[in-house]
């Protein structure tokens, strides 16, 4: 059994730093079904050697991943198993076996953010089940040899079964993983026929595929910008809807009517400023000024540029049903800093901006899309 858990704590730990990459976008997460077909070996640990007792496996899963973290499956395996009985001579014998199952699933890179085309995704495993012991003919032939009557069961024997395990996915397709799993599972002394008064071990190593179906995925952002400029309704798999800007009137005709509407007596008093505000969105997980949004960066220049009394507050804001609040905070700031850095680029003054970045402390919208903003505020200094 130490050999097993250093094997698995080896496998786990390499999982996750693998699955760890530095690529930091994450993807909308949507609940989807796990279809999972496994085969390889099992080992029912007992009197003789490791090898003597490997036997063919095969399992066959049906699951849905509820967040990026957890997911629950429902599965059967079995095939054979082996016993031995040792007395003069080393006897082995086969029986055939079948347990149901019910797992809960824990995907580690999951509590770091979701992320669809991650390359590996280790996780943990846990459940309970039945276990039906069968076809033990082979053990029973040997029982003439064991005058205490050590065999104890013919034809089948139900018991039930907990089990736990370590499993990695490794990503082929979006919707296709290539599928590693160990796994450990404690049964009663009678499922290898024998009396006794420890339980029995089944351990198992499987590989296999995992089907991933009804995933959505964000659509690229050139896709997203042909939506945005037709004139229908946003289709739900579109990440980021472009909520309609009230217009802003042009800074001369504004000046105008106020400067007419101020005249008094032959004397000009001059309009106080109305704060202008300006919202500009993000990609999920992203910081970057998308090309869909440089116009309503390119209208704050030309307000401050044309109203010198002014300046800019940018407070960059991120969603917290995505990400870590870690994580979140660092991306709010980074889009508040990249929305300063092009107003500076565009020949504002750096004294006249103000950046604050609030994670997802402060939400401005119960729309999560809305939430992945910068907001600019240009106001009289």
């Amino acid at each position: 059994m130490k050999r097993i858990l250093t094997i698995t704590i080896l496998f786990l730990t390499a999982g996750v730093l693998w699955g760890q990459q530095k690529d930091r976008s994450y993807d909308e997460f949507s609940g989807h079904w796990l279809i999972t077909v496994q085969g390889g070996i099992g080992q029912t640990i007992g009197e003789t050697s490791f090898g003597s007792l490997i036997s063919p496996a095969a399992s066959l899963s049906f699951g849905y991943q509820f967040t990026p973290v957890w997911g629950l499956r429902a599965g059967v395996s079995g095939w054979q198993a082996k016993g031995a009985v040792v007395d003069a001579t080393t006897s082995v014998y086969r029986y055939n076996y079948i347990q149901g199952n019910i797992d809960v699933l824990v995907d580690l890179c999951g509590i770091a953010g979701y992320r669809v085309s991650r390359a590996v995704s280790p996780y943990l495993f846990a459940g309970i089940g039945v276990n039906s012991a069968f076809n033990n003919k082979e053990a029973q032939d040997l029982g003439p040899r064991l005058p205490d009557g050590n065999l104890l069961w013919g034809g089948s024997k139900i018991l039930p079964a907990g089990r736990f395990g370590v499993g990695m996915g490794v990503r082929i397709t979006d919707w296709l993983h290539f599928n590693l799993e160990v796994n450990a599972n404690v049964l009663g002394d009678a499922f290898n026929s024998k009396k006794g008064s420890a339980v029995d071990w089944q351990l198992g190593a499987l590989a296999g595929f995992t089907f991933r179906i009804g995933l959505k995925k964000d659509k690229p952002e050139d896709e997203i910008l042909v939506v945005e400029s037709a004139p229908v309704a946003e289709p739900e798999s579109v990440a980021e809807p472009e909520p309609v800007a009230e217009p802003v009137p042009e800074p001369a005709v504004a000046a105008t009517a106020a400067a007419e509407s101020s005249l008094e007596g032959g004397e000009y008093t001059a309009p106080a400023f109305e704060a202008v505000e300006k919202n500009i969105f993000f990609l999920i997980g992203q910081s970057s000024i998308r090309e869909s949004e440089t116009s309503k960066v390119d209208e704050v220049v030309s307000l401050l540029r044309e109203n010198p009394q002014t300046s800019v507050t940018v407070t960059g804001h991120a969603d917290r049903e995505t990400g870590t609040a870690e994580r979140n905070m660092d991306l709010s700031k980074e889009r508040a800093e990249n929305v300063a850095a092009a107003l500076i680029a565009a020949g504002i003054e750096a004294d006249r901006i103000t950046v604050a970045y609030k994670g997802d402390t402060e939400n401005v919208s119960p729309v999560a899309e809305e939430n992945r903003v910068a907001v600019c505020v240009v106001a009289a200094e």
